[in-house]
């Protein structure tokens, strides 16, 4: 009989998990001490509210390095994020560059659109998942409009040219729309220094905050349609949404609770530092690489240094198997399937058999890593 209380946790790149203790604390106090809504009035807690969304908006601008913080949008997620971005920019006729390691908050989105009259070229990466700036280079069209592409991969890890590829973009007059949801809260995400135009984060993976937030920065370059439309809080004699940002992308009551809780963890990793979270997660990634690769029969797919994300199988035995005897027997959560990326599962070999994701956090031990490695080779043992 597996232990409850000895539950290890490896499924940091669907949600992080356990939060940082203030945020659920900063949760609580919003419930219990004052959940208005910032404005729809002009009474003190109304006021109290705008104030903490300022603060917390304030607080990813900083960390993205964006100099005018009216341009973070907040979301209720990253798939709300990029889909704002894609619809609010792509019309029939423009021509729409991606990758083959995409997540289908991005890939359905295109594909609807391409029944719309939306071109779209998706570059083949290769086994690994790199993509090739040189192909990249030469899929640029006249009428191309964006370049959507991934910082990481959701499936192995892979890190993309994000800068290289922003640079290319702005070279043929394209905008690029990055979605960082394996990145935001781990890697340096410099909007300046990247150049990209359009930034999708989700706050509930390595941003540490709850489930119900996320981001949209929009860059200057940028001109974005509105894909919600209803009540700002703001000129509200107006039957056309307000031109000021971030009123324009904004209708309706925020998630104020969610942003309170985010905004701790924000708080949370200003204080630790990107550098520290960083290093621990690539470094816990990694021994979970080295580990996998020495038991012998286990397949370990991406290059092995990027995000802190690790994807293998134990020989041809199903991954939903595998993880489903992780959970059961050691009281291992990881995530096993197509990890809602089926053409990043083409590219890698995967589609047939899926794969089985380790994703540590910032509160993973190396001691639970050693215990999932024990784990995966008991299974091999066992069924191989």
């Amino acid at each position: 009989m597996k232990d409850t209380n000895l539950r290890i946790y490896l499924d940091n790149a669907a949600t992080t998990w356990p939060k940082p203790p203030a945020v659920a604390t900063a949760i609580n106090d919003f419930i219990t001490q004052g959940a208005a809504n910032p404005g729809r009035g002009g009474h003190g807690l109304s006021l109290a509210t705008g104030r903490m969304v300022f603060d917390c908006r304030k607080k990813l601008g900083r960390l993205f390095n964006v100099q005018d913080e009216s341009r973070v949008i907040f979301t209720s997620n990253a798939t709300q994020a990029l889909n704002m971005a894609v619809f609010g920019t792509l019309s029939p006729g423009d021509h729409c560059i991606t990758t083959s390691m995409e997540h289908n908050a991005v890939s359905r989105p295109l594909h609807y659109l391409q029944g719309k009259g939306v071109e779209v070229t998706v570059i083949p990466c290769n086994s690994q998942g790199e993509l090739s700036l040189g192909r990249l280079q030469a899929a640029f069209q006249a009428n191309t409009r964006l370049v959507a592409l991934t910082h990481a991969s959701n499936v192995c890890g892979t890190l993309l040219p994000v800068q290289e590829a922003c640079s290319l973009a702005r070279q043929h007059g394209a905008l690029t729309l990055l979605d960082a949801a394996q990145t935001a809260g781990v890697y340096p995400l410099d909007a300046e220094l990247l150049g990209v135009d359009l930034l999708a984060v989700p706050g509930h993976k390595s941003l540490l905050g709850p489930t119900g937030t996320g981001a949209l920065y929009i860059g200057p370059r940028t001109e974005l349609r509105p894909s919600i439309y209803g009540g700002t809080g703001s000129f509200s004699e107006l039957l056309e949404m307000p031109d000021v940002l971030p009123d324009r992308f904004e209708s309706g009551t925020l998630n104020t609770v969610g942003i309170a809780g985010l905004s701790s963890a924000l708080d949370y990793i200003e204080i630790a530092g990107l550098t520290h979270i960083r290093t621990h997660e690539t470094a816990l990634a990694k021994l979970a690489w080295r580990g996998l690769q020495a038991i012998g029969g286990i397949k370990v797919y991406g290059t092995g240094d990027g995000a802190p994300i690790v994807a293998f199988n134990v020989g041809e035995i199903g991954s939903t198997e595998v993880a489903y005897i992780l959970d059961a027997s050691f009281n291992i959560a990881t995530r096993a399937g197509l990890h809602c990326a089926p053409w990043a599962h083409q590219t890698l070999g995967t589609y047939a058999q899926g794969v089985v994701r380790v994703s540590p956090g910032v509160f993973t031990t190396i001691k639970e890593i050693d215990t999932f490695l024990e784990a995966v080779e008991a299974i091999k043992q066992e069924m191989t």
